[in-house]
């Protein structure tokens, strides 16, 4: 065999593929995938770039802008199925593509990827800085440098850990023993170093939205030529007696799951206040872990209104079957203690006893830097179609107050964030910005995953198609005129990643 020849791999027959549809091959220890259309085929890596999800497992389709996309399984990462260049994250890097050649009918795949040209460096003299490094800050950041921008970009934080994986603290990092765990970081060190972004590890308490001067907590005064703001949010405080005593825990940052991870053991008692997503995360992996667990909540059951009361029955019940106990339709007046937490007092003036507290209550954008007269009535900061606040300034993630349908949303979802901070980056360099997508989230507890789709709006009837009670089904979300405002999906990934792509409520 000639070494050319040693440098392909026949996979299969043409004939096997199936149109349309993504087919798992490999080559060796190497798994790809193949899509083909019509008489052409395409090859790509068989894992996604973001958590390695075996993209055999995902879907193709047909974007209303008539592209065809491929869907990750997991996170709903998409795809074109011509290049595999990346569309939507949360993947900061495209799918790699490798060299098919079909002969006699038969489908040839090089064993080596297709290098992708780099795009011609523009902007070399100017200057970007993002306020925050989290996920928005990270996809701005890695948008610009995949679209040729050459210049300077400062990553402003006062976290001296490198950007991470926000979603993972209650996820994962918090199941982790070991008190020293990290959650999985965004970008690897090495990455800053190659792509020549500038970590400021500073705090910014104010920015001049007319001169675009930025002024930093160590007195250092920057007026970049664009800003993107991408601060998040932290979590909100809890006003009640005995709120600060030691023991009583957030949950938002690494430096959280550290104070709570090196204090859980199998003799603890933990008190979880507010039933939202990262209360109901928590709790299930401290359970897990083999902490007493009691969850208080101001409503009957958990996620009622994100995802209607099937579904939140389903929940509960999944909680209290691993021996969580629920307090529904409780207020919490104090917490005790003397020189640590004690007990938590409930407002019938019942007590329960807690070695730990971990407040969920929700979270509160971080925009303190900014004038009052800057912010939405929502407490964000409004945005446009191009995630623009002003000539030059920009806002993504938490922070941003957009426009669905006459109202004005902050969406407060990792992915989205993603999404808006790609827009806001091809906007700076002048290139169209795109089209903002429905807002995903997905919560995993024990071993049940549920993912969502959709704005936050109210609905008024919720139709099931399968069984809620063993975690297999598709919730579709209606309003009072019927329209489909969002859906809920478990065990169906597919359905979903095509709804991610083709979902419109508009």
């Amino acid at each position: 065999m000639s070494a050319e020849l040693m440098d392909w791999t026949d996979v299969l027959s043409l004939n096997e593929l199936e149109d349309g549809v993504i087919t798992s091959v490999s080559i060796g220890d190497k798994a790809l995938v193949l899509y083909r259309s019509g008489e052409e085929v395409r090859a790509f890596d068989g894992k996604c770039p973001h958590k390695g999800a075996p993209m055999e497992q995902g879907v193709a389709c047909k974007s209303r802008e008539g592209d065809v996309q491929l869907v990750c399984p997991w996170h709903k990462a998409s795809f074109s199925a011509e290049t595999g260049r990346l569309i939507e994250p949360p993947a900061l890097d495209p799918l790699a593509r490798y060299p098919v050649e079909l002969h006699d009918g038969r489908v040839l795949v090089g064993k080596v990827a297709i290098k992708r040209d780099a795009p011609a460096p523009m902007r070399e003299h100017e200057i970007v800085a993002i306020i925050g490094a989290g996920a928005a800050a990270i996809a701005a950041t890695s948008t610009l440098r995949e679209e040729g921008y050459a210049g300077r970009i400062l990553l402003i934080s006062p976290e001296e850990d490198l950007p991470y994986d926000r979603t993972a603290l209650s996820k994962m990092t918090l199941a982790n023993p070991d008190p020293e765990a990290a959650p999985p970081v965004l970008r690897p060190e090495s990455w800053y170093i190659e792509q020549r972004i500038e970590r400021v590890m500073d705090r910014v308490i104010k920015l001049d939205t007319e001169s675009r001067t930025i002024t930093l907590e160590q007195g250092v005064t920057l007026t970049p030529d664009h800003v993107l703001l991408a601060s998040g949010s932290r979590a909100k405080p809890l006003d009640i007696p005995g709120s600060r005593l030691p023991g009583v825990h957030s949950l938002r940052s690494a430096h959280d799951v550290r104070e709570i991870a090196s204090k859980v053991t199998e003799n603890t008692t933990v008190v979880v206040i507010g039933s939202g997503f990262i209360g109901m995360e928590a709790a299930a992996v401290l359970r897990k872990r083999g902490a007493g667990v009691t969850v208080l909540s101001r409503s009957e059951l958990p996620f009622q209104n994100q995802l209607g009361r099937e579904i939140g029955t389903e929940m509960r019940s999944l909680h209290e079957g691993k021996g969580v106990a629920f307090i529904p339709f409780c207020g919490v007046k104090a917490i005790n203690g003397k020189e640590h937490v004690e007990s938590v007092t409930l407002d019938d003036d019942s007590r329960i006893t807690a070695d730990l507290v971990i407040v969920g209550i929700g979270a509160e954008p971080v925009l303190d830097y900014l004038p009052a007269h800057a912010l939405s009535d929502n407490g964000g900061v409004e945005v446009d179609q191009a995630m623009r606040v002003a000539p030059h300034i920009y806002a993504a993630g938490d922070i941003a107050s957009v426009t669905h349908r006459g109202a004005q949303y902050r969406i407060e979802h990792w992915r989205t964030a993603q999404c808006q901070a790609r827009i806001a980056a091809r906007t700076m360099l002048g290139l169209p910005g795109g089209t903002l997508t429905t807002p995903w989230l997905w919560t995993q507890q024990y071993d049940r995953k549920i993912e969502y789709l959709g704005w936050p709006r109210s609905f008024d009837h919720v139709e099931i198609d399968g069984e809620a009670s063993r975690f297999d089904f598709t919730a579709r979300y209606a309003d009072e005129k019927g329209k489909i405002v969002g859906m809920a999906t478990a065990g169906r990934p597919k359905e979903m990643g095509k709804a991610a792509v083709t979902f419109d409520d508009a």
